[in-house]
């Protein structure tokens, strides 16, 4: 009897560590306690931004030896456990999402079972267009057998006016990617994405990128494997418009929350293939000070599984924060916008202080600060608009989107249809 008691004890006392250890993790990381204090390289010769470590204020003595000394960083809010403060959409992912469907992350990429032919041009690795469906006179559902995801997503496309299938022009074309906790039909359901680009002889394209596959092949223990987001994204997506879609090489990409990371951090990642990149409370900063244990505190299910440990596999965080990297944006023209958290124009003027949409764009903001200032120090010319009040939400996300648009369309010679 006290071996089976003491087992119901063993038992209930690990289940009460799975529901406590994230909440205390987040808290120790925001007081800066049990993670490396090295600092973040950020952008050459830039200023340092604080990565990983805490948030410190250095000493008048410290700042006048050592000019580039880290400025103290501001603190995280706390996140209430089980909320996700970057959802940007409502309802459950599809069954076939690749990030739910545990069994297969980390196998080898390889063609979805049943993809059967094709008649369309294949990738270079032989993602292929399994199925087009016509959603009204401009937009089209292409489903994708995709080796990097092991599984058949969809991708929407818009196009231009004039466009035709059996076409030889191409044409310039903008690279949509979605927010957390929503899929492939957010911007034509959530924006006015249609009204403002619409009129413009511009393809836009809005792949599925997960309900929290945050825009990367995931790190799944160092072995990498499926779901690979970045080359499903770069090297299926883009190919198999551009051999069948007649989307041209001129190419924008804009997100917002973890889509603006997305457009952010593949225009650095991959040089050449983007000529503007625009982000909307894009999570441009995952190493900052206590951000590592709360992304990873938040995506309980995926876990460390996206990136890896924040200790132990640092160098891969590193290689996907977008202030970590801004440097790599010389010669590209970015965009990006982001509110504080605070209720703005748009919001409940009496929104709780832990309401869901406060916290993420508190969170947003301090990363998009941390962005614009490195992107300054490494004199990187962007365009902010870091426009104070506001919450994670797409009132915000819509005005920024017409905000932003002429100056995409310039860059990649998009004009009225």
């Amino acid at each position: 009897m006290k071996k089976r008691t003491d087992r119901k004890i063993a038992i209930a006392g690990t289940a009460a560590a799975a529901v406590l250890l994230p909440t205390i993790m987040v808290g120790l990381a925001q007081a800066g306690i049990g993670v490396p204090t090295g600092n973040s390289e950020a952008s050459g010769n830039a200023q340092a931004i604080p990565s990983f470590g805490p948030a410190t204020q250095p000493s008048s003595a410290a700042s006048a030896a050592s000019p580039s000394a880290s400025p103290k960083a501001k603190k995280l809010p706390s996140v209430p456990l089980g909320t996700n403060p970057f959802k940007t959409g409502g309802g459950s992912p599809n069954p076939n999402n690749p990030d739910a469907n545990n069994g297969s992350h980390g196998k080898k990429p390889h063609m979805p079972s049943g993809a059967g032919d094709s008649k369309y041009a294949k990738a270079p690795d032989g993602a292929a267009i399994t199925g087009v469906k016509k959603i009204n006179s401009r937009i089209f559902d292409v489903t994708i057998a995709s080796p990097a995801l092991g599984a058949a997503v969809k991708t929407r496309v818009m196009i231009p006016k004039g466009w035709k299938s059996n076409s030889t022009k191409s044409w310039p074309v903008v690279y949509a990617y979605h927010g957390g906790s929503n899929n492939y039909t957010s911007w034509t359901k959530d924006s006015n994405i249609e009204q403002i680009i619409g009129p413009y002889n511009t393809m836009v394209v809005m792949p599925e990128g997960g309900w929290n596959g945050s825009y990367t092949n995931w790190w799944n223990g160092g072995k990498g494997g499926i779901p690979e987001w970045e080359t499903f994204h770069i090297n299926e997506v883009i190919p198999l418009m551009e051999r069948n879609f007649h989307a041209g090489s001129v190419r924008a990409a804009i997100g917002l929350s973890s889509g603006g990371q997305g457009a952010i951090t593949y225009a650095e990642r991959h040089p050449g293939k983007f000529k503007y990149a625009a982000s909307y409370s894009g999570a441009l900063n995952i190493t900052a000070p206590g951000m590592p244990v709360i992304l990873t505190s938040m995506n309980r299910q995926a876990g460390t599984a996206i990136w890896g440990d924040p200790i132990t596999a640092r160098a891969n965080w590193r290689a996907h924060d977008a202030t970590v990297n801004v440097a790599k944006l010389k010669g590209i023209g970015v965009y990006v916008s982001c509110g504080n958290g605070q209720p703005g124009p748009f919001d409940n003027p009496n929104a709780a202080p832990m309401d869901a949409g406060r916290i993420g764009e508190q969170l947003a903001g301090t990363m998009n600060e941390n962005f614009v200032a490195a992107a300054k120090k490494a004199g990187v010319p962007v365009t902010s608009h870091l426009y104070g009040p506001g919450m994670h939400n797409w009132k915000y996300w819509k005005r920024e989107l017409a905000a932003s648009w002429p100056t995409i369309a310039a860059s990649i010679g998009a004009r009225k249809s």
